[in-house]
């Protein structure tokens, strides 16, 4: 069972405790079936038993009572380790990998499955105690009577089996829902983000809603439907059956085994005393299949994105400060677009960067800028060729260095609201002073870095992107569109004065843009044309 895996993969120790506790637990309960019965047989209970009765009582509240805070603990335990290392694997895993996953896939196995997993895990601690429970139980029986436990034991190998062929079948149905789970998380996405567009176009909106999101939700809701439909079977059919041993116990064992009549009050008082945890396994099976499923998605999902994971160390300072240029040799890429099975190829190209340059790429729609600034930063890794920086090359080993060179705001930026800075010291003063700056000082505030809001327009939000990367202060900036987003004047204000005075400030700025009024602002233009560099030229030759 693989929950029972993750748990071990949590505590191994903790597991083993647990269900030595659970055991005992379930062995003391078959001894006070046992002592019940006895009390019964005799008529008139010695209390003589009492002390017997109430230290058995005693035991099983609370060796069940630990076996479930272990189990709960263990659980909980197990929910964090695995948010967490699937978290660290997304962000290990290569860029380009994730961008053909697709954020779908990713918080639907963050969200959905997660979830899932958690909910059951969370009952899983009743569960195994039931479990003990029954099993104990059962080997009580069969010490009262060898021969009518075997033939109580075929009885319930066939009620398994159909129980079991019902709960595969219903497995299937929920492995089908899964599957649509992530073309659901799409359209959701396209709901959130295009809103605005349906909004706008009626037709769009209805093709949308009857093509696109309601046949994905009728489909999971069909197979959800019969997945729960076939555990609501097994479950009913579980108790049915039941019911039908305690028939088998009062009507056929008598004429099978006559011999057995002294013992079936015991056998019947003992399943009556099963019924509940034995209706609770049943009803809970649906969920462990469930779970697994989710879990299956979470393994895949993480095997997939453990294939190729960088080596990731947290890089503190930037080790190379007497570096003069940064150089591509004879790189290729190949951008995949799995969606629309189209391959774009940049390169072979030849680039070398000089530090305190201020170089503008340019160039039309899918000419390569935004893979070019990928590969630069190191955010891709070419399928050919190398990268050096100070004469350094650049490879897995030292690549999350390398990149810490970069500040960068691309043009589908995101805005964290916690600031990070060279030292907590004096990083909100220097906030304010930039958010003076980018005249943003009426609208933000910083307090112990953090930013008081993001709910701005798209322009005051790019310049927050702005405000954190001044407050990175590492030796490279790049800008993909940024300007495009921002009123004339401040524009303006972006290529005459804040691009020069990181300049002044010996920072290398490469800037991706179609601005051609502020061309003549930069140290050397490179322009791309279907992933080649068409030209190279600089404006101010010395």
């Amino acid at each position: 069972m693989n929950i029972v895996w993750l748990l071990l993969k949590a505590s191994w120790l903790a597991v083993i405790s647990a269900i030595l506790a659970g055991i005992i637990s379930g062995g003391c309960s078959a001894q006070l079936i046992a002592l019940i019965n006895t009390a019964i047989a005799q008529g008139t209970p010695s209390v003589k038993l009492i002390p017997y009765f109430t230290g058995l009582t005693l035991v099983v509240l609370l060796t069940g009572s630990l076996s479930q805070f272990l189990l709960i603990d263990l659980a909980q335990d197990s929910i964090y380790q695995l948010r967490l290392r699937l978290s660290h694997r997304i962000v290990a895993a290569p860029l380009q990998q994730l961008e053909q996953l697709g954020p779908n896939q990713l918080l639907a196995v963050l969200t959905n499955d997660v979830q899932i997993i958690s909910d059951t895990i969370f009952i899983f601690p009743s569960l195994c105690i039931d479990i003990a429970v029954i099993a104990s139980c059962l080997i009580y029986l069969g010490w009262l009577s060898g021969w009518v436990f075997l033939t109580v034991m075929l009885f319930v190998a066939i009620a398994i089996g159909l129980v079991q062929f019902l709960i595969n079948r219903s497995s299937g149905f929920l492995r089908l829902s899964r599957e649509e789970i992530d073309r659901l998380f799409k359209h959701f996405r396209s709901i959130t983000d295009g809103v605005k567009e349906l909004k706008l176009h009626s037709i769009r909106q209805q093709v949308f809603f009857t093509e696109d999101l309601e046949v994905s939700a009728a489909a999971s809701r069909q197979y959800r439907k019969a997945a729960f439909k076939l555990g609501a079977l097994a479950a009913s059919g579980g108790q049915m059956l039941f019911f039908v041993l305690i028939g088998l116990l009062l009507f056929g064992i008598p004429q099978l085994i006559p011999t057995a009549q002294a013992i079936l009050p015991a056998y019947i008082l003992t399943f009556t005393y099963l019924m509940n945890p034995l209706r609770q396994v049943i009803q809970l099976l649906p969920n462990l299949v469930r779970a697994n499923v989710s879990i299956q998605k979470v393994n895949q999902m993480g095997l997939t994105l453990a294939e190729n994971a960088e080596l990731s160390t947290v890089v503190r300072q930037v080790t190379a400060p007497d570096w003069q240029q940064l150089e591509l040799r004879k790189i290729i890429h190949t951008y995949n677009n799995g969606d629309a099975g189209h391959c774009f190829t940049v390169g072979p190209l030849d680039l070398t960067l000089n530090r305190g340059e201020l170089v503008f790429i340019v160039g039309g729609n899918g000419s390569g800028k935004s893979t070019l600034a990928k590969l630069i930063t190191g955010l891709y890794s070419p399928e050919a060729g190398e990268i050096r920086l100070g004469g350094q090359p650049i490879n897995g080993t030292n690549q999350e260095w390398y990149r810490q060179h970069f500040s960068v705001v691309f043009s589908d930026f995101y805005l964290f609201e916690r600031l990070i800075g060279d030292t907590d010291l004096t990083l909100d003063n220097q906030a304010k002073t930039y958010l003076e700056k980018l005249e943003l000082a009426q609208k933000v505030s910083v307090q112990d870095g953090q930013l008081s809001t993001t709910a701005l327009s798209q322009g005051q939000r790019k310049r927050l992107a702005l405000l954190a990367a001044y407050l990175e202060d590492r030796p490279i900036y790049l800008f993909d569109e940024w300007a495009a987003d921002q009123d004339p004047i401040f524009r303006e204000i972006f290529y005459t004065q804040l691009l020069a005075e990181l300049k002044q400030q010996g920072k290398t700025v490469l800037v991706i843009s179609h601005d051609d009024h502020y061309f003549h602002l930069a140290d050397r233009i490179i322009k791309l044309n279907y992933g080649r560099i068409e030209s190279d030229e600089y404006c101010h030759p010395q």
